[in-house]
């Protein structure tokens, strides 16, 4: 009976289905989804007690700095967009800075090589923190709940703790070795030998820090004890984040990157994000073809994404950096004509290596792997999509001393060296060079998109690295493109080409191999993933009931009411 009620809300709402997997939940009022239960309940549950989508996206933003350390954080930053119930879209960007004693070769020696593993594993592998600054913008400027009751949640969840899954407890196991580096961390995320499912998760040092952020507020975090915590943890370790660095960090609000793809309205992140601008290269390629007789993950569907992939991260490698410091093209960039030219050389039957395929040309200058992704929308038609991290699972796995979380280590988001590849094997030039205060590009996507009517339809997101950009692509097409309901939109296998290296990632066991032995022939390299992403995204109907969608390749949770 429940099926049958689900299939006729698909019909009545007019979302396709197409395949026989429903959206995890299903609500007329609001609708979360994130990498944790925990986080998602606390989201809901705001939402119940009339908070608007911003407040729930906040605590849920504190939560999952409890329930999933490994991504979610007080000592790292992120992306927001936020589109209001009257259609007003802005985006904040909290992504860290580099501190002031930052500069561009930091990360080479004498001879100018790189010195492996410092900006990854190292306290100088840390950017000045952004996430309790952006979330307070974004509460000042949207949020209609006190800032004390958003965080009272996770107050109580870090002090009495929360069960481990099996989930959280596989990824605390295979870390332990990495935890056991800084003492700090090994005394909170090793203080067992082995964790188990069902066990009890207490954080007494994050549950002070929230107390006192409640209070504080961000200048309790960036001037008060909490900052003079992050600054002996510097002493401790050597690494070079002063107080006026953290006293200095500012979010800002920028205009989103708006495109069209098929009438759809597309909004995402600018620089320092590339997220938006290869988002929009990508579609505005692909809109140059037509994939209505062609077979879903056929050969004529994955090679144009393929190769509509390849140029936007070249252009990524030559243009984009964050905007204070560097001019970045966006306008042609994100143009239709631009990526009609762009996509011209682009034959089915003779590939270009990378190799030979470098940027597009532009007349200089017209104008001036761990993260977590959730989304929320509530009942007056607000959404929010948030991607948050570390960078690196767990960081660069130092604990402050005394305030119970893990710093990041996004400077590896640098260029550290022009050509060198950072943990995901993207490269980088001067537009992304390190300087003091300045914003490493990043590869976060949250992305909200309205039906061609002008109504939400869809949040959008995913953790991934370099593979977030082509996650929220697919997913799109998927749903504008194939039919498909969110969940399955979701689900649905995944693959990725970042221009270098010159590969095809897919996922495993996912393909049929006639396909995967045509691309081979055809003279591309293939090689096999786990997974890729875990976007949490939720659709919305034409009658404003919300679907909202777990990816399955983790343990996330949506819920909706």
């Amino acid at each position: 009976m429940k099926s049958i009620l689900k299939y006729l809300l698909f019909v009545v709402f007019n979302i396709s289905p197409l395949v026989a997997v429903f959206p995890d939940a299903i609500g007329e009022n609001g609708a979360v989804t994130s990498s944790s239960k925990h986080a998602s309940q606390i989201g809901i549950d705001v939402l119940k007690n009339g908070g608007n989508a911003i407040d729930a996206a906040i605590a849920v933003g504190f939560a999952l700095s409890v329930t999933f350390p490994n991504a979610g954080n007080l000592g790292g930053g992120g992306f927001m967009v936020i589109r209001t119930s009257s259609g007003e879209v802005r985006t904040i960007d909290f992504r860290e800075v580099a501190p002031e004693n930052a500069f561009r070769d930091m990360y080479l020696d004498e001879n100018g090589d790189v010195i492996s593993g410092m900006s990854l594993y190292t306290a100088h592998a840390s950017g000045v923190p952004g996430t309790v600054a952006g979330f307070e913008y974004a509460h000042e400027r949207f949020g209609t709940k006190s800032w004390n009751y958003l965080l009272r949640p996770s107050i109580q969840l870090a002090t009495n703790g929360f069960e481990l899954s099996f989930r959280d407890a596989m990824y605390l196991n295979a870390s332990r070795s990495f935890f056991l580096r800084d003492k700090e961390s090994a005394k909170i995320f090793a203080a067992q030998d082995n964790y188990s499912v069902g066990d009890l998760f207490i954080q007494k040092d994050l549950a002070k820090t929230l107390r006192r952020i409640s209070i504080g507020g961000a200048d309790e975090f960036y001037k008060g004890v909490t900052s003079d915590m992050i600054v002996q943890c510097m002493k401790r370790t050597g690494g070079i984040i002063t107080k006026s660095d953290l006293a200095n960090y500012r979010p800002i609000e920028r205009d989103p990157i708006t495109f069209k793809y098929r009438d759809y309205t597309f909004y995402s992140m600018p620089p320092a994000s590339s997220g938006g601008i290869c988002l929009a290269e990508i579609l505005n390629q692909l809109e140059t073809i037509s994939f209505d007789s062609v077979g879903f993950h056929s050969t004529n569907h994955i090679q144009p994404f393929v190769e509509s992939e390849r140029r936007a991260y070249a252009d990524r490698a030559e243009f984009l950096g964050d905007t204070d410091f560097t001019d970045v093209p966006i306008s042609t960039l994100i143009s239709k004509s631009y990526a009609e030219i762009r996509f011209s050389d682009y034959d089915q039957y003779k590939i270009i290596p990378s190799s030979d395929m470098g940027p597009g040309e532009i007349e200089r200058y017209d104008e001036s792997d761990e993260t977590t992704h959730y989304s929320v929308v509530d009942k007056w038609g607000n959404a929010v999509s948030v991607t948050i991290t570390l960078n690196g699972k767990y960081g660069n796995g130092i604990v402050v001393d005394g305030a119970g979380f893990l710093l990041n280590n996004e400077m590896d988001d640098f260029s550290i060296k022009p050509g060198h590849p950072n943990m995901y094997g993207l490269v980088g030039k001067e537009a992304n060079a390190i300087a003091p205060y300045k914003r490493m590009l990043s590869s976060m996507t949250p992305t909200i998109v309205d039906d061609p009517e002008d109504n939400l339809f869809l949040v959008l997101g995913s953790p991934g690295g370099s593979t977030i950009i082509t996650t929220v692509a697919q997913i799109a097409v998927n749903v504008i493109d194939f039919g498909m309901n969110i969940q399955d939109a979701v689900n649905a296998p995944r693959f990725h080409h970042q221009w270098l290296p010159d590969l095809i990632f897919f996922e495993s066991d996912r393909f049929s191999s006639e396909t995967l032995s045509n691309l081979s022939s055809k003279g591309y390299e293939l090689s096999e993933r786990k997974s890729i992403g875990e976007a949490n995204c939720i659709q919305i109907g034409s009658s404003g009931i919300k679907f909202s969608a777990a990816d399955s390749r983790r343990a996330a949770c949506a819920l909706a009411y």
